[in-house]
């Protein structure tokens, strides 16, 4: 399986911005897809997922109500909508197929993008 991560780039605090990745495909193990992000000097942490059927969307409390996550069926692609943002969310932004589950936490699945640069700067 292979991840294409898009978007990205320098924007000013309370700006905004919208991360795309297209998936050739899944795995057994995934919940869905999602996004991780890893600030400097910090260690990977999850973003948001939605689920392969589109209904269940998790975020990281960080970014609650700030972020949205959607899904287009047609090209398994999802998009990443980043609102009211702010330095500290500025990291590399991976996406990922994601496994596990609200009371588990969520995984990496073994698929993840290159990676793509966000930061929030005035």
């Amino acid at each position: 399986v292979q991840l294409q991560a898009s978007g990205g780039g320098l924007v000013q605090p309370g700006g905004s911005l919208r991360l795309s990745c297209a998936a050739s495909g899944r795995t057994l193990s995934s919940y869905g897809m999602g996004w991780f992000r890893q600030a400097p000097e910090k260690e990977r942490e999850f973003v948001a997922v939605i689920s392969w059927s589109g209904r269940t969307v998790y975020f990281a409390d960080s970014v609650q109500g700030r972020f949205t996550i959607s899904r287009q069926y047609a090209r398994e692609t999802i998009y990443l909508q980043m609102n009211n943002l702010k330095p500290e969310d500025t990291a590399i932004y991976f996406c990922a197929l994601i496994r596990g589950g609200p009371g588990e936490g969520w995984f990496m699945d073994g698929h993840w993008g290159q990676g793509t640069q966000v930061t929030v700067s005035s």
